[in-house]
């Protein structure tokens, strides 16, 4: 059962993914459509959940579900992860790859691999205050307010 994302209570989980590209409008609105679609219809063990979805900086999914309501269990999250994968198949990206890191480069918004960013890190083409999407929150809430932090605040922080 869809939700408004802002109308999910801070201890929804979520599940972040980033595309290695950014989706142009005309495929956001498709995007949005086959996610409004899927998350109506998302369910755990015939149970619908309370769930919601957000999509940012035409690059960022985010899959929210009420767990308080309704548990995600292993069969509705390999159906979230299923319908990832058609995403990734028909738009040609990559959304499951977790050892890439997105960032913020002045209006930008940057990509690259974990390897290419250590090495800015150490050129310093890249600082602490580099303000980085840390895809790593588990919550609504944590995802309010350590998603987009300075790199020095997340996990990003070893390479400095």
């Amino acid at each position: 059962m869809y939700i408004p994302f802002e109308n999910l209570p801070e201890e929804s989980r979520i599940w972040i993914y980033q595309s290695n590209r950014k989706f142009s409008d005309d495929e956001m609105s498709e995007i949005d459509t086959d996610l409004k679609k899927f998350v109506e219809n998302w369910a755990a063990h015939g149970t619908g959940l309370e769930a919601s979805y957000l999509l940012k900086y035409n690059r960022f999914i985010i899959l929210a579900v009420n767990q308080e309501v309704q548990q995600a269990t292993g069969c509705s999250i390999d159906s979230s992860v299923t319908f990832i994968q058609n995403l990734e198949q028909k738009y040609q990206v990559d959304l499951l790859d977790k050892m890439n890191v997105t960032f913020k480069n002045g209006e930008h918004i940057a990509h690259k691999s974990l390897i290419d960013f250590k090495r800015m890190a150490k050129e310093k083409a890249v600082t602490q205050n580099t303000i980085v999407f840390n895809n790593l929150v588990n919550t609504i809430e944590e995802f309010n307010e350590n998603w987009e932090v300075p790199a020095a605040e997340s996990w990003h922080s070893r390479f400095f």
